[in-house]
């Protein structure tokens, strides 16, 4: 998330983990304190706009996307006939117990749980349990409730990174816009690639007639997507285990381009529809596990962890007779923000502000002859 911020209005251009999102989800995450009344308020009245153009709060919103949020309103004080603020539900032991034992790693400014399939990140029509309602149970010591930074689909487990203060938040939100963030994942897919190390450049968009639910590969209106994907080993022609890495951070992006490439994640029958289910035991969960994320910590350094595998995975690993110390001992590319969009644009900046400077000394140069 960027914040250009002008005097009067706020603008910030959408990052690719929030997108696909709806706006009213969007101002949860990155504006909690401006309430939902307040967001509809400045819809009806024009004044929040994405790309200029007019918004709804449950209008759907993509990457690179500007939003103009206008200025942040003074607190009125109390009246006797306010509303009262709507309060979250207490949490029961078991919901503590349950939310903390996801941990795996915290820190002054970061925590990184290891969220279990079937678990949605935050909530939505007929999704009353989610990541989201559990944060309370994360607080420890900090001053507040921890926040969401990036999402995991439902079905799919691993770490997820949470942010322990809104310092933290925005610094991790600029290594997921700059991409400067990896995030490593684990499969099983049907079949095996043909090619071990490759990657797929396929752009995405939402599926007419979803709802926004669904993803579809769309060559003239889709944004781009990369994935780089590694066989870490394979079952024969029956199946593979491969290491996903995402270098972008659209919806479902791993799930649709592996089977756009003819092999969906075991377990996917969203994307791989009666394909993606394997006999012989095989769970009929879904495959996709986020082993690994590493990203830059605010106070210096690097957040650097790893998740182990749900127990459904673990076994399919097992009954497939792969070797978990073949996939230990791939490493990831190290990222040089050069090479990231946001160096590549301060690169090209820097050589314009010089030709800039040339022609300027030129000018001057002929004014002296």
């Amino acid at each position: 998330m960027t914040n250009n911020t002008p005097a009067d209005v706020r603008q910030f251009t959408v990052a690719d983990d929030d997108d696909g999102i709806r706006l009213d989800r969007w101002f949860k995450r990155h504006l909690p304190d401006v309430s939902f009344n307040l967001v509809s308020r400045w819809a009806r009245t024009g004044q929040l706009r994405i790309n200029g153009k007019r918004a709804t709060p449950g209008d759907r919103i993509e990457a690179g996307q500007v939003l103009r949020v206008p200025p942040a309103e003074p607190a009125r004080a109390e009246t006797p006939t306010a509303r009262p603020r709507r309060e979250r539900p207490q949490l029961s032991e078991d919901q503590l117990a349950y939310a903390q034992s996801f941990v795996i790693h915290k820190d002054r400014s970061a925590l990184v749980i290891n969220k279990p399939p079937g678990l949605a990140t935050q909530g939505g029509t007929k999704t009353s349990e989610h990541v989201d309602g559990l944060l309370d149970a994360l607080i420890f010591e900090a001053e507040g409730r921890p926040k969401l930074v990036h999402r995991l689909d439902k079905d799919t487990s691993g770490a997820l990174l949470l942010a322990r203060s809104s310092r933290a938040a925005a610094s991790f939100a600029k290594s997921f816009s700059s991409r400067t963030a990896r995030k490593v994942y684990w499969a099983i897919v049907v079949g095996v690639p043909d090619i071990d190390d490759g990657m797929i450049e396929l752009p995405l968009a939402k599926q007419p007639g979803t709802g926004g639910e669904k993803m579809h590969v769309d060559e003239k209106e889709g944004l781009p997507a990369r994935t780089r994907y590694r066989v870490i080993e394979r079952a024969g022609n029956r199946a593979a285990w491969v290491e996903l890495q995402p270098f972008t951070g659209r919806t479902h992006q791993l799930r649709v381009h592996m089977a756009a490439i003819g092999h969906p994640i075991v377990g996917d029958g969203k994307y791989g529809g009666k394909e993606a289910f394997l006999t012989g035991g095989i769970s009929r969960k879904m495959h996709l596990h986020a082993r690994r994320i590493r990203i830059d910590h605010p106070d210096g350094g690097q957040v650097d962890v790893t998740a182990e595998l749900p127990r459904h995975f673990a076994e399919s690993i097992e009954t497939l007779g792969f070797d978990p110390l073949l996939a230990e001992a791939l490493t990831i590319d190290e990222v040089k923000f050069s090479e990231t969009p946001e160096g590549k644009r301060r690169k090209a900046a820097a050589i314009a502000k010089d030709k800039r400077k040339e022609r300027k000394g030129e000018r001057r140069g002929r004014g002296r002859d």
